[in-house]
């Protein structure tokens, strides 16, 4: 009965939060390398990555498979076995299942007040005819934006897939397609995609950014910051407000100088650091501390990024990480609380990878990248969607938004902690 009491306790606080900081929501910018609000005091954005829910990556909906694991290759599936408009149909049927309101009333619970929102170009803009939106473009956008402002939070935009894919990666949409470089003419398609969001949101005061282009890998650091310098100057003259997130290269940002004296303003960086992950160390408190200790003699790592920002001037963003997966629970609420605080502590915004995991046994587990995951238990099955029946198609979608729920425990209690916990000392 204590337990359920806190609980409820701790709801109605968050509740009350989260009504508070609408009324108090005002225009995000960058004042030097800070976020601040609309009168200049500074803002720390701590949020998730809403992943795969207006971009599809199948790993993080227990479906992925060497046949179809992107969402190119599933839309042309579904228009092959069902057509074009059924293809739609099954489309809003996920979308409108993978995030519902349960959803939207967990996030503040985790302490959150950002969303980064990824999404992909063909949401937008009509596939059949470049150059104009869907009938239904901005349904899905204009629902986070107001949801968001509901409890206080803010949303920054996220392109993810561009038109052509800017990789070779699944996350680009179409996997090993990464046509965007050299094809100007979907550079200029993505330009004409971005003044249309800028168009609509310029006022949207909970709209803290837009980022243009997720993980722009598949050219050199040179070309990306040369295009994406023509991409900054076309949707500032539409926006003269929000702060347009640069993305960086996989390299890094040196390619870009110093955005000031290329005129750019109310700029920030983004960057996607994944310490214990894709060759980064082994997940723990060891490579966090690493990353934030900055060596034995405090020059690398975090560190250096905080000075070059200095330097630049430049706000900064990291627009993905992951602190608690394959960690023990407690240790990892403990890691991810302590990664939040210290990147608030540099001035830099964050989002981690991702709200959302559903796999096909359910359960957290240790190696899980959800916030919230289908409970113990709760089976999700695996659907070879170039044989599944529609019914099973069907099902699966809708089972999306009823599967119950299982909250990542040890970062629900850190990062409603009132005392901040020290998995890892730093000098």
């Amino acid at each position: 009965m204590t337990y359920i009491l806190l609980v409820i306790v701790q709801m109605m606080a968050l509740m009350g939060y989260a009504s508070s900081a609408a009324a108090e929501q005002s225009m995000v910018h960058v004042q030097g390398n800070r976020w601040v609000n609309e009168s200049g005091t500074p803002i720390n954005l701590k949020g998730v990555n809403l992943g795969n829910w207006l971009m599809l990556e199948f790993w993080m909906m227990g479906q992925h498979s060497e046949a179809i694991d992107d969402q190119c290759t599933l839309e042309a599936k579904l228009d092959a076995r069902f057509g074009y408009a059924e293809r739609e149909r099954l489309m809003k049927l996920f979308r409108d299942n993978w995030m519902t309101q349960r959803d939207w009333d967990m996030l503040p619970r985790f302490g959150l007040n950002l969303v980064r929102l990824p999404f992909i170009w063909s949401l937008l803009e009509d596939e059949k005819k470049p150059r104009h939106l869907r009938a239904d473009a901005w349904l899905y956008l204009d629902e986070t934006i107001r949801q968001a402002e509901a409890r206080g939070m803010y949303v920054i935009l996220d392109l993810h897939g561009a038109v052509g894919s800017q990789g070779v990666e699944h996350h680009s949409g179409c996997a090993n397609r990464n046509l965007y470089w050299s094809t100007p003419e979907y550079q200029e398609r993505t330009i004409w995609l971005w003044e249309q969001v800028a168009s609509r949101y310029k006022d949207r005061a909970s709209v803290a950014g837009y980022s243009l282009l997720n993980e722009p890998w598949g050219t050199s650091p040179e070309e990306l910051a040369r295009v994406v310098q023509i991409l900054y100057e076309r949707v500032r003259a539409v926006d003269p407000n929000h702060v347009i997130i640069l993305p960086g290269h996989n390299q890094g940002i040196d390619a870009y100088g110093n955005p000031a004296s290329r005129g750019m303003r109310n700029v920030a960086f983004e960057m996607h650091f994944y310490p214990g992950f894709f060759g980064w160390g082994q997940p723990g408190a060891d490579v966090h501390r690493d990353w934030f200790a900055c060596g034995p003699d405090g020059t690398v790592g975090s560190c250096e990024w905080k000075e070059r920002m200095k330097r630049l001037n430049t706000a900064f963003f990291v627009g993905e990480f992951q602190p608690w997966a394959d960690v023990e629970h407690e240790l990892a609420g403990q890691i991810t609380r302590a990664t939040f605080d210290a990147y608030a502590d540099l001035g830099w915004a964050s989002a981690a990878w991702a709200y959302k995991l559903i796999s096909n046994t359910g359960g957290q587990g240790k190696v899980n990248w959800g916030l919230v995951t289908n409970a113990d238990g709760v089976k999700v099955p695996a659907l070879d969607f170039a044989s599944a029946p529609l019914a099973e198609i069907e099902a699966l979608f809708k089972q999306f938004g009823s599967v119950a729920y299982l909250p990542h425990a040890g970062v629900l209690k850190w990062m409603n902690s009132a005392v901040a916990p020290e998995p890892f000392k730093l000098r």
